[in-house]
């Protein structure tokens, strides 16, 4: 049974529901996240959820935050439910729960490329360019990249679409000293994430990190879920051929159902369970590959 929906019943302030999580004020330093299994697709959202899917993130973002430590300082507190939550709530709460530092969030989407698809792909057959910027002549749909590329996008609004802009764009949205630290960083974390993958047996071919500011250290740290099907592509490095489409480990499963029905873009679209398990196991399959457990 999929959870699309958390309710604590006023018991802490909720603060926003995302496409994924619900957020949660804690206290006045940090914030609750859970993930739930509410799913969209070509910006809409499904009317129905893909079991265990918020957990498998969660998982799979801690994962993620202790590998990456070395690099860069994370928010996250703890994956266990606070003890000062009633018993309850816990059936919404137990392997979804993120305790997390509040922080004042940048209004980038930093994200970094390893490989040419997806819209990176479209506009280099139109430009020769990704987001603006020139790269070498000759490449071939998936084609890995000289080195990865960052390619910032502005972050839109719940509702709104997210605005690709070339890397210079961000000095004016946060300043060029933090502009620089966000690149910085963001390539940094890809290239440890894509080693590690690749050794076992996933291709990273690109990734969205997201960062927050710790205004008493003036320390730029690691936010929001880190390096999931639903924040990146993951490719199987065994499958691996330059020059056509990946499959991927992510939402390509519901989207291929969706185009093949000529439902993109329709928000409350019920996903039929064959669907929904085929997706789910695809989000599985990610997290035993990379992570080396298995998934109960």
């Amino acid at each position: 049974m999929a959870l699309t929906t958390t309710d604590l019943k006023g018991f802490l302030p909720l603060l926003a529901r995302g496409k994924v999580r619900d957020v949660y004020q804690l206290n006045d330093d940090s914030l609750l996240f859970v993930a739930t299994d509410r799913i969209s697709a070509y910006d809409a959202l499904m009317k129905n959820g893909i079991p265990d899917k918020g957990k498998l993130l969660t998982a799979l973002s801690d994962h993620w935050f202790s590998l990456l430590a070395p690099i860069c300082p994370h928010h996250l507190i703890s994956t266990s439910v606070p003890d000062s939550i009633p018993a309850e709530f816990h059936p919404q709460l137990v392997g979804r729960s993120m305790v997390v530092r509040k922080l004042k969030v940048f209004p980038v989407e930093a994200i970094v490329r390893g490989y040419i698809t997806g819209s990176a792909w479209l506009e280099y057959t139109k430009t020769g360019t990704v987001h603006g910027i020139k790269v070498r002549e000759g490449m071939v749909e998936s084609e890995e990249f000289d080195t990865p590329l960052f390619t910032p996008s502005t972050k839109a609004e719940q509702g709104e679409h997210d605005e690709n802009i070339h890397p210079d764009k961000i000095k004016e949205l946060v300043g060029e000293r933090y502009a620089v630290r966000i690149s910085e960083l963001a390539v940094a974390l890809y290239s440890k994430a894509r080693e590690f993958a690749l050794s076992r047996g996933i291709i990273i071919a690109d990734t969205k990190f997201e960062f927050g500011l710790d205004t008493e250290t003036n320390e730029v740290v690691l936010v929001d879920e880190v390096l999931t099907p639903d924040s990146s592509r993951f490719w199987l490095a065994s499958a691996y051929e330059k020059g056509k489409p990946q499959d991927s480990y992510d939402k390509q499963y519901l989207r291929n159902w969706l185009t093949a029905r000529g439902l993109c873009g329709k928000d409350g679209v019920e996903v039929p369970e064959d669907i929904a398990v085929g997706t789910k196991q695809k989000y599985v399959e990610a997290f035993e590959m990379i992570t080396g457990k298995k998934w109960q």
